[in-house]
């Protein structure tokens, strides 16, 4: 059964319960990289960072998923796991999601919303399954969703207060919940994933 607080405390084991463990400041110093690379990108040239959003995406959904699995601390080298494993298959399953939800969103806000939940899985389904297309991702991702929408929904508000509080710190105290509410959404696939594979063997 879904359990909320048990997702966030064993994301918060996950980074080792301390926001200046080496597995927190290590996901925290990924993340920050990233949001840089993807900004300047942005600034620079617009459409480079629609192409580069697939890649991340998809190195940071493993990064967090392998270090929930195996606890260890990552690698800055594996932020560019995008890049080598199925460069070509995320760059198109970013640009897809990217497309769906803005049209959905064109429709109204609430849409827009609700199918950026059902697409919420999709990078971490390509990070196990590299060999699937992105349309095979996306597919996945809803049939995954289904029923789940208002939970991963819900986990994402819970950290509303987390970042208040970091903004009031001049900001920088969203360095630290950023990585916490990756854990958590790592932690919610592998709920979902394992959820799954129940269901198929009943």
């Amino acid at each position: 059964m879904y359990n909320r607080k048990e997702i966030k405390t064993k994301a918060r084991i996950q980074l080792e319960g301390n926001i200046f463990a080496n597995s927190w400041m290590m996901a925290l110093l990924t993340c920050f990289l990233i949001s840089i690379i993807n900004g300047g990108a942005s600034a620079i040239i617009p459409v480079l960072s629609i192409v580069l959003a697939g890649p991340f995406a998809y190195s940071m959904a493993k990064m967090f998923v392998k270090q929930a699995r195996d606890q260890r601390t990552m690698e800055l080298k594996d932020m560019f796991c995008g890049f080598s494993d199925c460069f070509g298959n995320s760059v198109v399953l970013g640009i897809l999601v990217y497309i769906f939800v803005f049209l959905w969103t064109l429709l109204l806000i609430v849409p827009g919303i609700v199918k950026s939940y059902s697409y919420a899985m999709a990078f971490y389904i390509q990070a196990d399954h590299p060999e699937m297309g992105a349309q095979a991702c996306i597919t996945e991702s809803r049939r995954m969703m289904k029923g789940h929408k208002w939970d991963l929904f819900v986990l994402d508000l819970s950290f509303l207060g987390w970042y208040l509080v970091g903004v009031l710190c001049f900001g920088v105290g969203v360095l630290w919940v950023f990585p916490y509410h990756q854990a958590a959404r790592a932690q919610f696939y592998e709920y979902l994933s394992k959820s799954t594979v129940k269901e198929i063997e009943s």
